[in-house]
């Protein structure tokens, strides 16, 4: 119906009705739908901004991390003879640790026995319990008639969770049976048949009257560091020099090793001067969102945060404990500035506290509290903003409700205008009937009045 009226409008009055509807609902219509699309617009630029200093925000405290965990900025350890033991970091490295000069007397060895050969390794070799005993520790060993064999001993040594290991070896003329307990003094075993048992089981027993070969005896590593003896179990040790992890591989008595530490000065000098431009990136972001009005204002909170930064202390690693005491300082605009004389000046004073800032020591008393460093640090202040009510997460949700909410006015104007053009439609349609039924009634008036006058002429 109202397409069939907007069509004929018009049509009987000569004025332009459909035109003048069209007029007065784009008058009405396009000031209020442009009015919207502003504020629609206006609100996508604070979504985009928010998003940017988001990504520049996670790109930020990412990065830093990584290059923590990767050993990056970590100081690496430097050893003057590598065929007797190698030195690895580990997280938590001080470098002021790296400088120790070892001398390794013994290695640490797994105590090993052996059985003689075998025929046939399937073949039963008796029935019985036997005692496994490994430091101190006694596990029962049984032997009946689902594992009468070889290959059953073996296993139900290794199924025993003594931590001694039962491998079966082929040798010339069958095979034999080889025990290696764990590394270490401690790890010395015994494995001895038990009353009542069969004395073919005595074949493969060692200790007081046992018929097994000792292979080797259980030993610690012996070594000293500075002078200092020590003692311990493994080959692979860590919990002598902080941050360091210390591989023995062959005694050298009289043959000192040196260790020391080749700290990254030019990755930490590139870094500290990476964190500066990062920072100002994600700063910039932060104030051309913040600085638009509306929710993105709430931003303002997380600039604050972030420029706390410089002046937090990260370390309690002696004076050099932030990024002020590095050079790292703040300008009128609220970036940041590196003074380069200032870093070098720090580095050279104390480049293991510089090293700390970014690759903080973790140990018992050096926690994420104590020492977070700038990375922690970072990612404390990214986590707080994204959590649950933080400050990102609070400026999102409003946006995104403002978002639908824009979307919803868009959609109701649409339909309260569509009305309002179909209102005038039928208003105009109306109009344009009685203008045509006017217009026939002059016409009929006028060809009457033209006939009078004809008439009266006559």
């Amino acid at each position: 119906m109202v397409s069939s009226i907007a069509n004929s409008l018009g049509f009987g009055s000569g004025i332009d009705t459909k035109q003048l509807v069209t007029d007065l609902a784009a008058a009405s219509r396009e000031p209020k739908i442009e009015r919207v699309t502003q504020l629609t617009q206006q609100n996508q630029t604070r979504i985009s901004a928010l998003a940017q200093a988001r990504s520049n925000l996670d790109g930020f405290a990412d990065s830093l991390s990584q290059m923590v965990s990767d050993g990056t900025l970590r100081s690496t350890p430097t050893v003057s003879d590598d065929s007797i033991l190698s030195a690895t970091s580990r997280a938590g490295l001080s470098a002021d640790s790296f400088a120790a000069t070892i001398e390794v007397t013994q290695l640490a060895r797994a105590q090993t026995a052996y059985s003689g050969v075998v025929a046939d390794k399937a073949a039963a070799i008796g029935t019985g319990t036997m005692t496994l005993t490994v430091g101190g520790v006694n596990k029962t060993i049984t032997i009946d008639a689902t594992n009468n064999s070889l290959d059953g001993l073996a296993k139900a040594i290794n199924a025993s969770g003594a931590g001694v290991a039962a491998s079966i070896v082929a040798d010339e003329g069958g095979h034999r049976i080889i025990l290696k307990g764990p590394t270490g003094e401690a790890g010395a075993f015994t494995l001895t048949v038990d009353s009542g048992a069969d004395p073919g089981l005595a074949t493969f027993s060692y200790g007081s009257g046992g018929a097994m070969t000792l292979g080797q005896s259980a030993a610690n590593a012996e070594f000293k560091i500075d002078g200092v003896a020590f003692s311990r179990a493994s080959n692979i040790v860590d919990d002598v020099v902080p941050g360091m992890s210390l591989t023995l591989k062959k005694a050298a008595p009289g043959q000192p090793v040196d260790i020391g530490a080749s700290r990254p000065l030019d990755m930490i000098k590139q870094t500290v001067g990476d964190f500066v431009d990062v920072y100002n990136q994600l700063k910039k972001s932060l104030q051309s969102a913040s600085a638009m009005s509306g929710p993105t204002t709430g931003l303002r909170e997380l600039e604050r945060e972030l420029q706390a930064l410089v002046g937090k202390v990260l370390t309690s690693h002696g004076s050099i404990n932030k990024l002020s005491d590095i050079g790292i300082g703040s300008t009128k605009d609220g970036l940041l500035s590196l003074d380069s004389a200032k870093l070098e000046k720090a580095l050279a004073a104390d480049a293991g506290a510089v090293e700390a800032l970014f690759n903080p020591r973790r140990d018992a008393t050096h926690t994420e509290t104590t020492d977070p460093g700038i990375a922690f640090a970072l990612d404390a202040i990214r986590d707080k903003a994204v959590a649950t009510d933080g400050v990102i997460d609070r400026v999102t949700k409003s946006l995104d409700a403002r978002k639908e909410a824009l979307a919803e006015q868009l959609g109701k104007i649409e339909e309260r205008e569509d009305s309002y053009r179909a209102r005038l439609e039928k208003q105009f349609g109306g109009l344009d009937a009685k203008l045509a039924a006017f217009k026939a009634t002059q016409t009929y008036l006028e060809q009457q009045i033209e006939m009078w006058n004809n008439q009266n002429n006559n």
